[in-house]
């Protein structure tokens, strides 16, 4: 067979059932790839034992005829998922050591169904990030390289963020797949930018148990992937009731592999006016191919208000930062990691957190904290709280209108190099997430699909939001897009050869 990592994860998965090829071979062969890429910095912490120990295994299994739903498949875990025994930093030095005694249950039940780990994937510090640059341990270059003239130019091209690692990693054939979080696009948004797959399902659909808490009321886990058929495999692993979070809701989950293919005939697909605010024109060009791709697939185009969504950037960086100050006010240098010597606890305290947290992790923390101080709770906190409900309602009225999904851009632009957003004002950067927040404020599903490639030669994605816990249509949808879609080809391993 050739590189088996050029494989889609469902592909790979075939190969293994009809043993033309050994969970060994096809995990050795993303351990040797991963090797090579240590340039792109995508991995904080490989651990190519315990994947060939797994894989082993699954070989065992496998010629026993015990194949479980994703027996031998080489994953790659988001450093924000608790892994027993293996390092969990949350791409911050305040858990540089910190070793967890348990799994995050969604990591769990991917190891339930057979996958195994190849490492831990880098990230934004704590999520907090729209381009994996804040990172404690170093920003992930993306595989992917701008044109200039009939060459690429020598940027370092951001892989988006904060799950900067787990798309890169996908793009670069490092993984067959990887776990991510999205708490304002942090799926979405990376998958966009690296020409991938990412799901962000409904809130309550998989479990935040063990994942590191950014803001509890928005964060979700999903997976991102090369393919739509791939994601919709893993998540469903992904996905499932789990008692021990209450936010875990108790609804069967459905086979989201048989959704791949299905007819959109018929399908209502809402084009939110309020949307042609974000982006350029190369944007708008893009959403209007997707528009036309659908209409062509035999769904049905309507146009819809969302009035307050121009609200909603707002909105989100005012309640994200105040719940991110209430999580991470449990790392003060107590029970578990970094820990600063001081004069008496409180020194102890201020040496750990300034020393422990990044620049954009304080600016967030410090935001949070005044937001929800007395004076100004009600005027800030409260109202933002309010604005959510409204944004929801829109949503609300919408799919009761008869609206099956909602289509638009997945970002406002291609990848930018490092260093090109956000070095003065950090609002630049926050606005990558302006078509995205909203799906996280609502509590809804969505999923970024590959649309091409721009002008300078970088993915472009488009964006499909869909009714609570209706992640199938959504599959059937983004299936419809990928089909219509020009085909992307990754980009061929250049970092092999970076200094």
């Amino acid at each position: 067979m050739s590189d088996p990592t050029h494989l889609s994860l469902a592909e790979a998965r075939d190969a293994l059932v009809a043993k033309k090829l050994s969970a060994t071979e096809l995990t050795k062969a993303h351990i040797e790839a991963i090797e090579k890429a240590r340039a792109l910095n995508a991995f904080l912490t490989e651990t190519p034992e315990l994947a060939l120990e797994a894989a082993r295994d699954s070989d065992a299994r496998i010629a026993r005829g015990e194949a479980r739903p994703l027996e031998g498949l080489p994953l790659g875990i988001k450093d924000l998922y608790c892994t027993k025994g293996v390092r969990t930093t949350a791409a911050s030095r305040i858990l540089d050591d910190f070793t967890p005694t348990y799994e995050s249950t969604v990591s769990a039940n991917l190891w339930r169904d057979g996958a195994l780990m190849l490492g831990k994937l880098n990230l934004d510090e704590f999520a907090m990030g729209s381009s994996n640059e804040t990172s404690a341990f170093g920003p992930v270059v993306s595989p992917w390289r701008r044109k200039k003239g009939d060459g690429f130019d020598d940027a370092k091209i951001v892989p988006g963020g904060s799950s900067g690692g787990s798309s890169a990693a996908v793009a670069a054939r490092l993984a067959l797949g990887a776990t991510a979080t999205d708490t304002g696009g942090s799926i979405r948004q990376p998958a966009a930018f690296t020409g991938t797959v990412g799901i962000k399902p409904t809130y309550g659909r998989c479990s935040r148990w063990g994942i590191v808490a950014f803001a509890s009321s928005l964060d979700q886990a999903g997976p991102i992937t090369r393919t739509v058929r791939d994601a919709a495999i893993m998540l469903r692993s992904m996905a499932g009731h789990d008692p021990k979070d209450t936010t875990s809701v108790d609804a069967p989950v459905p086979d989201y592999e048989a959704a791949i293919g299905a007819s959109v005939k018929g399908r209502r697909i809402g084009i939110p006016k309020e949307y042609r605010i974000g982006g350029g024109a190369e944007i708008n060009a893009l959403w209007d191919q997707g528009v036309a791709w659908l209409r062509d697939a035999g769904a049905e185009i309507v146009e819809i208000s969302l009035p307050h969504t121009r609200y909603a950037l707002p909105a989100y960086y005012i309640i994200a930062p105040a719940e991110a100050s209430s999580n991470l006010a449990r790392y003060d240098g107590v029970r578990y990691g970094l820990r600063e010597k001081g004069r008496d606890i409180a020194d102890m305290y201020e040496k750990t957190r300034a020393k422990g947290f990044g620049a954009e992790v304080r600016r967030r923390v410090m935001i949070g904290a005044y937001v929800l101080s007395h004076g100004y709770y009600d005027a800030f906190y409260v109202r933002a709280q309010k604005i959510r409900s409204l944004i929801k309602r829109d949503f609300d009225e919408a799919f009761a209108a008869g609206v099956d999904a909602v289509l638009t851009p997945a970002t406002p632009s291609t990848a930018f190099a490092q260093g090109e957003k956000g070095a003065a004002d950090p609002v630049e950067m926050y606005l990558n997430d302006i078509f995205t927040v909203t799906v996280n404020m609502a509590g809804l599903p969505g999923i970024a699909a590959p649309g091409g490639l721009g002008a300078d030669g970088l993915p472009l994605g488009l964006q499909l939001i869909g009714r609570p816990f209706d992640e199938a249509t959504l599959f059937s949808l983004a299936a419809a897009l990928e089909s219509a879609a020009p085909k992307i080809e990754f980009p061929q391993p250049w970092w092999t050869e970076a200094k």
